[in-house]
């Protein structure tokens, strides 16, 4: 049931966001290996994901279809320098923008997450893609952002 895809969503981002708090700031800006991205770097990218997926949650639940823009994570990544920004402000807007999400997430009707919907570019823009033939819903892209989130929190947090 979405409600408890919700309420997990909410205890992981309340979760992690105190265990990240716990880290140093140097610690926070050492890439995990060689070429990789800091734990900075990745929250980072989680705002940004957060950002993008707002628009397509919002949108999607007043929208026949499931088309939207992807985005280049690397120069989203690398053109707002997170690396230089404090860790203590980029959790806490971490936190605050899925929150947000968790909000909507929760009051969306269930007659929009659940329809199905044939045009979709999940296939391009998915965490885990389906495939262009296949119908989406709003649903399996909620649920998408929530399993791309907990991928990205166990690197940072070493789970």
């Amino acid at each position: 049931m979405m409600e408890d895809v919700v309420e997990d969503f909410r205890r992981t981002v309340e979760e992690s966001a105190a265990r990240m708090l716990s880290m140093t700031e140097d610690a926070s800006r050492s890439p995990r290996a060689e070429g990789k991205w800091s734990a900075k770097e990745i929250v980072g990218h989680l705002i940004d994901s957060a950002s993008n997926n707002h628009q397509r949650f919002v949108r999607a639940q007043f929208t026949d279809d499931l088309v939207f823009p992807g985005y280049e994570q690397e120069r989203w990544v690398r053109t707002q320098r997170y690396d230089e920004e404090p860790w203590p402000l980029l959790v806490a807007l971490w936190r605050s923008f899925n929150l947000h999400l968790a909000h909507i997430m929760e009051h969306s009707s269930e007659a929009e997450r659940l329809k199905s919907r044939e045009r979709h570019n999940l296939d391009q823009i998915g965490w885990i893609r389906i495939g262009a033939n296949e119908p989406a819903t709003l649903e399996y892209l909620m649920r998408d952002y929530v399993g791309h989130l907990k991928n990205h929190l166990r690197q940072i947090l070493g789970e």
